[in-house]
């Protein structure tokens, strides 16, 4: 998610990883453009595609990406249409995500054992079947609440081995060293589709129905498809894969218990994700019973999270570094806007909050992704992004019912409210455990010319352990 050297963007000093991953297969198997001369990331917000398999890639995701948000904001309006109940969205965002929540784990088990290229191909080609089965309910008239409820826990399962597979095949296209770069990439270009998404849905849904935006996202996945049959399979970086066998996700469940540099970024990804991530529920319920408007204000209030949300993808991608204290900061600041956005009196005062809460949101998943896969075993790291993923996205079948029913009962301010609260009040617990695990303190300085705000050692002699210092 930067365009910064491996070593300072790695929560911990894991060049033993690439440099073995790197002697293990030679540099016959990887591809010559993924480095300088000297092993260094290439500088350049783009620097990733100029890897062909990385290219082809982001080609096909920004096609599919943008026929996934068009059909995001068609299902949480159809949803409140039929039913007129923000908690119904809800109910139908949890189902999306639960399966993750209950099966996340056994789908990283299985991408870290089974080509990811492979896994991909069958999870794409599955997921623009489920858009075009939805469409062809809601062309013929005949869809009901229940039939989106079901498509929504399909594409959870489906899920459940997409996420992992497609988050760890990154490395493979563009090897250890480009990673922070493309991760960063990866989410400008699905915030470059939510620029366009709700926009074309809102639309859409207007003018024609829900249908029309259901079945352009089912025929956006040939993109994808095409995109990875054609790959050039030779230039993937090859990593060892997991030989079947018992206790694998013990294993990986081990792994990070013993890693506070990959513990507690997925704790608070996971606070994160449970309660501040709630954006369907929130803003049809601001749209409909606050602002009193349509469709296309429900799609212009996702554009402008959007607009945000790309600035912080490409200031990622930019960025030198991918350190803790930045993912705490980011939350800290993204709870606060939350706070500050559901209090805000006015329309435009709400709608121009959401630009920076994108931004910062933006910033805690690509921060959290990139440190979590750089400080991991390539041969780990199928388990331990299906964690992160299950910690991320599992958690809103918990939070989605939750919040919708707070929504629902004391007002859509209340409900945004207790997310910025449970946002703020992770980032300053977690912040706190990071650096008591690190042996660090925080050091106020408001002299002129000196930091302001710092995490050093506790004593002046006693260096912080070294993964955690290397992540400050």
């Amino acid at each position: 998610m930067s365009t910064g050297s491996g070593a300072d963007s790695a929560p911990a000093p894991n060049s033993h990883h690439d440099s073995a991953d790197a002697a293990g297969h030679g540099t016959a198997d990887a591809p010559r453009t993924s480095t300088t001369r000297k092993g260094t990331p290439r500088k350049g917000t783009f620097s990733s595609l100029r890897v062909r398999n990385y290219r082809l890639f982001a080609t096909g995701q920004v096609v599919s990406n943008t026929g996934t948000w068009m059909q995001r904001i068609a299902q949480d309006w159809l949803v409140l249409s039929l039913t007129g109940s923000s908690a119904a969205v809800g109910i139908t965002t949890a189902l999306q995500f639960l399966p993750m929540l209950l099966f996340g784990l056994y789908g990283g088990v299985l991408a870290d054992r089974v080509s990811k290229r492979k896994l991909l191909l069958i999870t794409q080609t599955a997921m623009g079947l489920t858009g075009l089965f939805l469409a062809v309910l809601t062309l013929t008239g005949h869809v009901q609440v229940w039939h989106v409820y079901a498509m929504a826990t399909v594409l959870g399962l489906i899920t459940v081995v997409d996420n992992p597979s497609r988050q760890a095949f990154v490395v493979e296209m563009v090897g250890p060293r480009d990673l922070p770069n493309a991760v960063s990439l990866n989410s400008a270009n699905f915030q470059s589709a939510r620029l366009i998404g709700p926009a074309v849905a809102g639309a859409l849904i207007t003018a024609v129905g829900s249908g029309w935006a259901f079945l352009l996202n089912g025929l956006s996945f040939v993109a994808p498809v095409a995109a990875l049959l054609m790959m050039r399979t030779g230039e993937l970086h090859r990593i060892e894969r997991a030989p079947r066998g018992k206790g694998q996700l013990r294993e990986g469940l081990r792994y990070v218990a013993g890693r506070p540099d990959l513990i507690w970024p997925i704790v608070l990804v996971g606070f994160i994700g449970t309660f501040g991530f709630n954006f369907p529920i929130w803003l049809t319920a601001f749209v409909d019973r606050v602002f009193h408007a349509d469709a296309g204000t429900y799609g212009l209030l996702n554009t402008l999270m959007a607009a945000g949300s790309l600035a912080g993808a490409l200031l990622a991608a930019r960025r030198g570094t991918s350190r803790l204290r930045l993912l705490v900061g980011a939350a800290l600041a993204f709870g606060t806007l939350e706070i500050a956005a559901a209090l805000a009196p006015s329309f435009w005062g709400f709608a121009l909050l959401l630009v920076p809460i994108g931004m910062f949101g933006l910033t805690i998943n690509v921060t959290a992704n990139s440190s979590v896969q750089l400080a991991t075993d390539p041969a780990m790291r199928g388990r331990v992004m299906s964690l992160f993923m299950m910690v991320f996205m599992g958690g809103t079948p918990l939070g989605a019912p939750l919040v919708g029913w707070i929504t629902d009962a004391y007002g859509a301010r209340t409900g945004f409210l207790a997310g910025g609260l449970v946002s703020v009040a992770a980032a300053a617990g977690v912040g706190l455990m990071l650096a008591r695990v690190g042996g660090l303190r925080l050091k106020i300085d408001l002299r002129r010319g000196h930091r302001h705000v710092a995490f050093v050692p506790r004593a002046e002699n006693e260096p912080a352990p070294e993964k955690l210092a290397a992540a400050a």
